[in-house]
């Protein structure tokens, strides 16, 4: 996946189009990523001995390709390649070049 937890992405389709945020969470079986602050639902949670309960506000996956990385030196969404350095792979941005960490 070229998508991974901790990555700045922007949903570039959808009703969150333009939206920007880091990535929280990845789900490969079913290629969905959780946004922070993208895709918000509200839950109706039970009160238990820890929670008093009510309704909350929760990140709901979003596919895989309607998130696009955000390139490290420019900020702007980019499409993104692997290559060998170092005989490790590595992702890097289509854009500047500049290497994922």
């Amino acid at each position: 996946m070229h998508i991974k937890k901790g990555d700045k992405v922007q949903v570039i389709s959808g009703n969150y189009k333009g939206d920007k945020g880091e990535v929280l969470e990845v789900f490969p079986d079913k290629y969905r990523a959780i946004v922070e602050n993208v895709n918000m639902v509200k839950k109706h949670k039970k009160p238990t001995q820890n929670n008093p309960g009510g309704i909350v506000d929760l990140a709901a996956p979003i596919h895989i390709s309607n998130l696009m990385l955000l390139d490290p030196k420019t900020g702007e969404p980019t499409r993104i390649g692997r290559k060998e350095v170092n005989g490790k792979l590595v992702r890097y941005s289509k854009k500047s070049g500049e290497i994922f960490n």
